[in-house]
């Protein structure tokens, strides 16, 4: 609702005026359609407080996609998740998939949820998954809506499996505790781009109102168009994880132990199956966080991203056990954090990069090991972001296989991906640097259980042969050459000052001039991912596809820094990233890193300028 049009009417149901026409119209809609007790107070209470800024904040604005469906704080109002916007959101989405396919009351939808919940809203991510099957299923349309809380990755799984028209998984990862979303998933079993984000947004606008039988939740009980794909859809998946399991006698006989914690969601269960499918003991689980928990109560944030700080229980747990290798799968077990413990006794984090760096090693040894001999490895591929390392087209250039670069997210991976199968190739793996990873192809969105499982075959396989997972991975940049990398962020809510800064370094030093130095650092190469300008192109035209609703500039350095600067597509960050790439057999690591520290210092003093703009560091 990027405009409330004013109503003469507005003012019968509600108590007393805004004195804002238009706001008058937002409020009197809320009123009129939120059928929700708790969210309807919240705005009452708000209009009787006369907290008109705050009314119109929640009011006067629609949730659009970023690069991970709709995502905001739940609470009432059209700029949060609730009740109402799930159905809106349903609703419009109906509206456009009746559009596309002419089958979708025989195909259905796939609908899941984790394990998110807020009491002072009562809003839950069941409770959501459970309204927009609602919706769906009044219309009839069949849904196939899990009884239990699953992984994120189980929807595209399912909608691929079912042959179902689309998927919506109700979840927000990693985010706060406060927050959850909307995630959806094409019948390619991809997460939606554009241009269906911005027509099913088209479509939300003008299904608005809610429809007869749209709050008569116990459809989702009673329908017979409604099916739990549970079962089948844990069964099928299980046993399509073996196909990426090569040494499954080796799990079954191995010494190593593992630590997994599933950081209060959805994991456990799951990665627990995985393991089993694989031939190992099951891992040990954190008992403090084996279990949900809406208010991730022993961490500071729900993401294993963050490091040695979160991962504190499983750590000490790993020690007492005396289990070498942890696996992290965020709340929503779409990503994974791996932990090593090192001969000095000290534990190594691996960062997202350097994860992939030792399974994108791994996935081509094993797909060389157990290919046919007339297979063509120029028929093979491998992905990841443009903000992730350069580590895979390193390998890539030397083994002979194939790899591209997608814009930041999955929903760019998981689309490219559909299209390489469909044209016949073979994908073995893709990842982004923030801990998202997909092995195989039999889910076309990052993956933190599948993950899990094959991190535990490759640290067993390794162990056979007296090496750690970080010896290999030092083996991997000594022969194709060390990928030097640092990601971090600063949290910023002010949109106004995020956009301030990348349009001063659109016109830096003069007007539609970008910065030929950072510091001491020339500035070689500038893509802007925003506007679609790239100076390294003979046109000046990005090769990636231009994204105006993020702010993204990448600059190559003369020294072959490459880093780039983006705002978050889910939470208030400018995130950074910066990566400097050695020569195979080029051993001077210490050289490296300290040109990156110095690069990476000037990025932000220049560039970010946080004190200037405000901008709160990552660990403060």
């Amino acid at each position: 609702m990027e405009d409330c049009g004013g109503d003469e009417n507005s003012n019968l149901l509600i108590s007393c005026s805004t004195g804002d026409p238009q706001l008058d119209t937002a409020v009197w809609q809320w009123l009129s359609w939120d059928k929700n007790p708790k969210t309807r107070a919240e705005i009452e209470n708000l209009l009787q407080n006369g907290m008109n800024k705050e009314l119109r904040d929640r009011l006067c604005c629609r949730l659009t996609f970023g690069t991970a469906g709709l995502r905001s704080a739940m609470g009432a109002g059209f700029s949060y998740i609730n009740d109402l916007t799930v159905i809106q959101s349903t609703q419009g989405l109906c509206r456009y998939l009746e559009r596309c396919f002419v089958d979708v009351s025989q195909r259905g939808l796939v609908v899941g949820y984790d394990t998110r919940s807020q009491a002072t809203s009562n809003c839950s991510s069941k409770r959501l998954a459970k309204l927009t099957a609602t919706v769906l299923l009044s219309k009839g349309i069949p849904v196939y809506l899990f009884s239990k809380y699953v992984p994120t990755p189980f929807v595209p799984y399912a909608v691929q499996k079912l042959k179902a028209v689309a998927g919506i998984m109700i979840t927000a990862s990693h985010n706060r505790k406060e927050d959850n979303g909307y995630k959806v998933y094409w019948e390619n079993g991809a997460q939606i781009t554009s241009p269906h984000d911005k027509e099913i947004l088209k479509y939300i606008e003008e299904n608005s109102e809610p429809w007869n039988g749209s709050w008569n939740e116990n459809l989702a009980d009673t329908s017979p168009l409604k099916r739990d794909p549970l079962e089948e859809i844990c069964k099928s998946y299980m046993e399509d994880l073996k196909k990426i399991c090569y040494y499954r006698e080796l799990n079954m006989k191995t010494t190593l132990k593992f630590v997994h914690t599933s950081f209060h969601g959805v994991g456990h269960d799951y990665v627990q199956s995985a393991f089993k499918a694989f031939g190992f003991n099951a891992p040990i689980p954190v008992p403090e966080q084996m279990h949900p928990d809406p208010n991730f109560s022993t961490v500071k944030c729900p993401n294993p991203e963050e490091g040695e700080s979160v991962l504190e229980l499983s750590l000490r747990l790993a020690e007492r056990e005396g289990a070498r290798v942890v696996v992290a799968t965020d709340p929503d077990a779409d990503r994974l954090a791996v932990a090593e413990l090192q001969e000095s006794g000290r534990w190594k984090v691996f960062t997202g990069n350097e994860l992939a760096a030792l399974f994108g090693w791994w996935m081509f040894a094993c797909w060389r090991k157990n290919c046919a001999k007339e297979t063509n490895v120029k028929n093979i591929y491998m992905l990841a972001t443009t903000v992730s390392s350069k580590i895979l087209k390193a390998i890539a250039l030397k083994e002979g296989f194939q790899f591209e670069e997608t814009l930041p997210g999955f929903k760019w991976i998981g689309n490219r991906v559909k299209e390489l199968l469909d044209n016949g190739k073979d994908v073995l793996f893709a990842f982004e640097e923030s801990i998202g990873f997909m092995c195989g192809t039999s889910v076309l969105d990052k993956d933190g259980v599948s993950a899990a499982v094959v991190v535990a075959e490759m640290a067993s396989y390794l162990e056979k042969k007296n090496l750690t997972l970080t010896q290999q991975l030092v083996n991997i940049y000594e022969i194709y050459g060390y990928h030097i990398s640092k990601t971090s962020y600063f949290i910023c809510h002010d949109s106004t000052t995020l956009r301030r800064i990348f349009e001063r370094l659109r016109n830096f030093s003069c007007p539609k001039e970008y910065p030929q130095f950072c510091g001491r650092y020339g500035v070689l190469h500038i893509r802007d991912s925003t506007t679609g300008y790239d100076n390294s192109q003979l046109n000046k035209k990005s090769v990636l596809p231009v994204s105006r609703s993020s702010q993204m500039i990448t600059f190559t350095f003369q020294n072959g820094c490459v880093a780039t600067l983006r705002t978050s597509g889910t939470e208030p960050k400018i995130k950074y990233y910066a990566e400097i790439c050695g020569l195979p057999g080029q051993s001077d690591k210490t050289f490296l890193e300290e040109e990156l520290k110095q690069l990476i210092e000037a990025l932000i003093e220049n560039f970010l300028q946080p004190s200037k703009n405000g901008l709160i560091w990552r660990f403060s």
